[in-house]
């Protein structure tokens, strides 16, 4: 795999992530920015029922989900994660704007960021997700410089919570029976945060 260093782009027209120095390095992952090649791998695991169970779209098969997967924008947005060169899981990490009033909108842009993952089960309980997470978090706080960072899921998606609170992050929102799930059942959903200030405490 090239894991060759990208120098940052810090220009104002370069998308969010390109201000990030790829790859980003664990001690025993590494993290890059997802390429059209990354379609295969990734669909591999997002097809399992056990993965699709909490994903918004399960794919129908590879051909229609590698059409999804190199859309631009998504593509953009799309942190793979690499265990001794195999790819085993994607991550989305979106810069967004937050909330604010009209007065105030310009200070409000690019300040926060959401994060989502996906881990193939093969290597799951190894904590591999929260070793990537934590990265993703730094460089968000650091290289990114949002002031927030949130993510959310179903409630019954147990693994995913827990994994946010072994973070630091703090739940902000518990929706009741607020999702449709294709099973055709209203689910409980959770929201989680954590600023800047915070992470940094943690650290």
């Amino acid at each position: 795999m090239n894991t060759t260093p990208v120098e940052p782009d810090s220009s104002p027209t370069a998308h969010p992530l390109a201000r990030v120095a790829w790859p980003l390095r664990t001690a025993r992952l590494t993290l890059r920015l997802g390429e059209a090649r990354d379609a295969e791998p990734t669909w591999a695991y997002r097809r399992l029922p056990s993965v699709g169970e909490w994903l918004t779209e399960i794919p129908e098969d590879l051909a229609a989900y590698e059409v999804k997967f190199v859309d631009p924008e998504r593509l953009a947005a799309t942190v793979v994660v690499e265990l001794d060169g195999q790819l085993i899981g994607d991550f989305m990490l979106g810069v967004e704007d937050a909330w604010s009033q009209a007065e105030v909108a310009d200070q409000a842009r690019g300040a926060q960021a959401e994060l989502g993952w996906v881990l193939d089960p093969a290597f799951t309980g190894h904590g591999y997700a929260t070793e990537a997470v934590r990265a993703l978090l730094d460089a968000c706080f650091g290289q990114l410089g949002v002031r927030r960072v949130v993510a959310n899921c179903f409630l019954d998606n147990e693994t995913s919570w827990r994994l946010m609170e072994r973070l630091g992050t703090r739940r902000e929102v518990h929706a009741v029976a607020e999702s449709l799930h294709r099973s055709g059942r209203w689910l409980d959903t959770v929201a989680y945060a954590i600023l800047a200030d915070e992470w940094q405490r943690l650290r």
